[in-house]
């Protein structure tokens, strides 16, 4: 089995490394610390699957997801996040990923979620799947933030951040009457009128999780 682990932090790709090479000794394993060294080698290898974190220094949010399946589309993505959001998670698999583990429950719960992967399946960490079925069997009631398109989300996130509208037109490759009409239009659908309202929001509904 040929695994990519996409993670910058060195100290959780070797504990990942470990649990791998404790279930397949004979596993070919690479690492990349970001999107463009992870593109490079699906361009030069073929891998069966991607552990793959959405926050890296040179991309974030599911975007990564839709890239990294541009690059290799068959490649099985099994996304490693610290964000227990479920309308998050949700996202995840809508953008192509075959599973989403919390990872907090990676040492106990990373080898089932590949080999459930691998075997045709998806895998999604036992603390979301409850919520996830009760939002398929209509028990869940929407938030009003997952109206949201992906990049006004991606907005919304960094404005609860503080960040100014500047920097995140910047860190998106986009221009600030871009980002001011993304805040705009999230205001609106929140029904809220300022970002520290809108840092409210996200704090209540537990979505400042994750770095974006």
């Amino acid at each position: 089995m040929n695994v990519l682990i996409v993670e910058d932090h060195p100290i959780f790709r070797i504990g990942v490394r470990q649990l791998l090479v404790q279930r397949w000794p004979n596993a070919q394993i690479e690492e990349a610390a970001n999107l463009n060294d992870a593109i490079t080698d699906l361009k030069t290898h073929e891998w069966h699957i991607g552990l793959v974190d959405l926050n890296l220094p040179d991309a974030n949010g599911v975007e990564i997801i839709t890239k990294l399946l541009k690059s290799q589309p068959q490649l099985k993505i099994l996304v490693l996040s610290m964000n227990s959001d479920v309308f998050y998670a949700q996202r995840v698999l809508q953008f192509g990923a075959m599973g989403y583990l919390d990872k907090s429950q990676a040492t106990t719960d990373l080898i089932t979620a590949i080999e459930r992967i691998m075997n045709g399946g998806r895998y999604v960490s036992p603390s979301l799947a409850e919520h996830l079925v009760k939002n398929v069997t209509g028990m869940h009631h929407p938030q009003l933030h997952e109206s949201l398109s992906d990049q006004e989300y991606r907005v919304m996130m960094q404005l609860a951040m503080g960040k100014r509208i500047n920097e995140i037109a910047e860190g998106m490759n986009l221009s600030s009457k871009t980002i001011s009409t993304y805040r705009s239009r999230v205001l609106e659908k929140l029904d809220i009128a300022s970002n520290a309202e809108l840092a409210a929001y996200c704090i209540y509904h537990g979505l400042l999780t994750e770095q974006y």
